[in-house]
């Protein structure tokens, strides 16, 4: 499948760049040991995959999933063999007391990368896994960081998004909530990040759910007028290594903008998709007429696809980096921009967000509505609409 025909590209986005600063990042990364975090999800693999090429001191990855793990293993030992390093995984929860005794033993790294993520808008429909979301994006976050200090690990780099930027849904704005703490934990180590755009066909996505939908024969749904930029595992990969090697303390790298990166509707890559599988799209007017057809129209040579218009919460009109606010370095890489952060927070509200937050758990008792107003505390322009309808509501 030809991932970068299917979002309207002809060429790879970071080929200059990595190209350009190739010596160094292998030189570095052959004399460095590196723990990534999350890194059995679609971005921590691509990640991994860019480390373990270069062949590292030492590589371990800690992730929730035993099955992903395993797939990482294999796909490793597939495509690029073996490492003259250490290479170990840990299906471990990030938040236990069992990685903690991990890290207590062991502990010895240069980079620590953070890619675990509750990334789905759909998380934040009840208060349970919103919790859950502030949780592992948050929290998680800020004890692996301070993990790292207590080791001496000489750069943390965690994984933000570009829904952090003017966010309008939870998950966004968990993510600058996110920012805002490493700006106060910037000050005792050095951290980077990355934001960047959807990553086509990871796990989860509604992209990867066109394949699931194929191989479960069942007609395709998305929508017809959100417009995403994309980038491919690869580039989210080599994104997310160069900012944790190249980017300096605060720093939030980003795609830049540029011919090479376009918007796309999902309806439309749907359409590119069915056609490279060979099917043509027919167009239904309603969840159930897709339904019906789907037994009968792929035998035709075509398959039933439903496109409505968005109607739920969290969905952004368009895509954003950056905000008018933050002070951009568009010079330093062909295809990479760089937000530079001055260590700018509210102490105060931190450490309310966080007895609060703690009160709550402590009590086993919250509701959304309380969580909501923490948020506006602490992100005044958070564009956040609750309209009561959610993507787990659709088909």
């Amino acid at each position: 499948m030809n991932i970068l025909k299917l979002i309207g590209r002809d060429e790879v986005l970071f080929k200059s760049d990595i190209s350009h600063h190739e010596e160094e990042l292998s030189k570095i990364v052959s004399s460095s040991k590196f723990l990534v975090l999350g890194g059995a999800g679609s971005i921590g693999q691509a990640v991994c995959k860019e480390i373990f090429k270069r062949d590292p001191q030492k590589l371990h990855v800690v992730d929730i999933s035993e099955n992903n793990l395993v797939e990482l293993v294999r796909d490793l030992r597939s495509s690029i063999g073996y490492i003259n390093g250490e290479f170990k995984t840990f299906p471990l929860d990030i938040g236990s007391v069992q990685y903690d005794a991990f890290i207590k033993h062991d502990g010895e790294y240069d980079y620590v990368l953070n890619l675990s993520a509750l990334k789905h808008v759909r998380s934040e429909k009840d208060p349970y896994t919103l919790m859950r979301m502030i949780d592992v994006n948050i929290f998680n976050t800020i004890k692996t960081i301070q993990q790292s200090k207590q080791n001496s690990i000489k750069k943390y780099f965690c994984v933000s998004t570009d829904k952090a930027a003017n966010p309008v849904n939870m998950m966004g704005g968990s993510k600058r909530i996110m920012e805002l703490f490493l700006m106060r934990e910037s000050l005792s180590i050095p951290i980077s990040t990355a934001r960047f755009a959807n990553v086509a066909f990871s796990d989860g996505s509604l992209l990867h759910g066109f394949n699931q939908r194929m191989l479960k024969n069942q007609p395709i749904v998305a929508p017809n007028d959100v417009r995403r930029y994309f980038v491919t595992p690869q580039e989210s990969g080599e994104l997310c290594l160069m900012s944790c090697i190249f980017g300096e303390n605060r720093d939030i790298f980003f795609p830049k903008l540029s011919e090479d990166l376009h918007l796309i509707t999902f309806a439309n890559i749907a359409r590119k998709y069915l056609k490279e599988k060979g099917y043509e799209p027919y167009e239904c007017s309603s969840e159930d007429e897709a339904r019906s057809l789907i037994e009968t129209l792929p035998e035709k040579g075509k398959w039933p696809c439903f496109f409505p218009k968005s109607d739920t919460t969290g969905e952004k009109d368009f895509e954003e980096f950056f905000t008018d606010g933050e002070t951009v370095d568009l010079n330093r890489f062909e295809n990479l921009g760089i937000v530079k952060n001055d260590p700018v927070f509210n102490e105060d509200h931190l450490d309310d967000f966080t007895r609060s937050i703690d009160q709550m758990k402590h009590d086993l008792t919250w509701n959304k509505e309380e969580i909501v107003k923490l948020f506006f505390k602490l992100i005044p322009n958070f564009e956040y609409e609750d309209k009561g309808k959610y993507l787990d509501s659709k088909m």
